[in-house]
């Protein structure tokens, strides 16, 4: 098949292009790599920069003939969603729905979509949440990925565009990027191979379902052979608090550092874990890292790269 990855210049997406391509897969990448690295994308695979915003794309489509559109890039940051709604919502919404334009119009036949399973669900009614709990997002970031889910049910009714939503929960590995407010893994593995503090925001005790980035590829595989339009958790159903995720990765990196908070931050949840039952109930998914070997091989790609 001939597939769109957009966002594929990052962390996640780089690694299921990388996968699709090994599949056999002829793969184009569409990145504008504002927050992508170029040195991430696959040398077989055909690559455009440009944002998902842009009405271009709309010769992209037509040129390409598209079986598959799998949607990773975003507007990412919780706290920046926060700070700045609008800019959120125009790129996680407006530029979603550009793409799903171009869907309808070109004949694309399935699109794929990465969602979140923390921010959508809010904070949890029961713990670990199922696909059927209340979505209730604290962020606007949040907001953003279930109005796409929502318009999602719309163009598969109006116009038969099949769909996978995958709601992810913390996703690290590999290629993630240490840089910003995202993903903490990273940025405690950065600052405590430089020998520098991380900062823990607030108590601490604000738990996540990590889940390891290979995982999630296979989970992204095994979407691409769905029939039927659907939604699924993509994580572990373990929490671990931040205090915990610091002394595991300072152990590893064997920095030695302190524990040491800051002030609390704004649009955090307090809890947030996920079951992956349906999918495992339909396709035998679990993730199979744990998480202190993820961190380890997540230290040891930092180690190398600071190298």
């Amino acid at each position: 098949m001939k597939i769109l990855v957009t966002g594929a210049a990052g962390f996640i997406a780089s690694q299921i292009a990388d996968a699709f391509i090994e599949e056999g897969h002829q793969i184009v990448i569409l990145d504008d790599l504002s927050t992508g690295y170029e040195k991430n994308i696959n040398s077989e695979a055909k690559f455009v920069k440009a944002n998902i915003c842009d009405k271009s794309l709309e010769k992209l489509f037509e040129s390409e003939k598209f079986d598959v559109v799998n949607h990773h890039a975003a507007q990412m940051d919780v706290r920046r969603s926060v700070k700045d709604p609008e800019f959120d919502a125009k790129t996680n919404i407006l530029g979603t729905i550009n793409l799903l334009q171009n869907c309808v119009k070109f004949g694309v036949k399935k699109f794929m979509f990465a969602s979140t399973g923390g921010a959508v669900y809010g904070e949890q009614d029961y713990f670990p949440a199922d696909e059927k709990h209340n979505q209730q997002p604290k962020s606007p970031y949040g907001i953003s990925k279930l109005a796409v889910e929502k318009y999602l049910y719309f163009y598969h009714s109006e116009h038969k565009l099949n769909y996978t939503i995958l709601r992810y929960a913390n996703i690290y590995g590999p290629r993630q990027n240490p840089f910003g407010e995202a993903g903490v893994v990273a940025i405690f593995s950065t600052k405590l191979l430089k020998g520098e503090q991380p900062i823990i925001n607030g108590h601490g005790k604000q738990t996540r379902d990590y889940v390891f980035v290979g995982d999630v590829v296979k989970a992204n595989l095994l979407g691409l052979k769905d029939k039927v339009s659907d939604v699924y958790n993509i994580g572990t159903g373990i929490e671990t608090d931040v205090n915990q995720l610091f002394h595991f990765i300072n152990n590893i990196t064997r920095a030695n550092k302190e524990e040491k908070h800051g002030p609390t931050a704004a649009g955090e949840q307090l809890r947030s874990v996920i079951t992956s039952d349906k999918l495992f109930n339909k396709f035998g998914w679990r993730p199979s890292t744990k998480l202190e070997d993820g961190l380890r091989v997540t230290v040891e790609f930092f180690k190398n790269n600071l190298a």
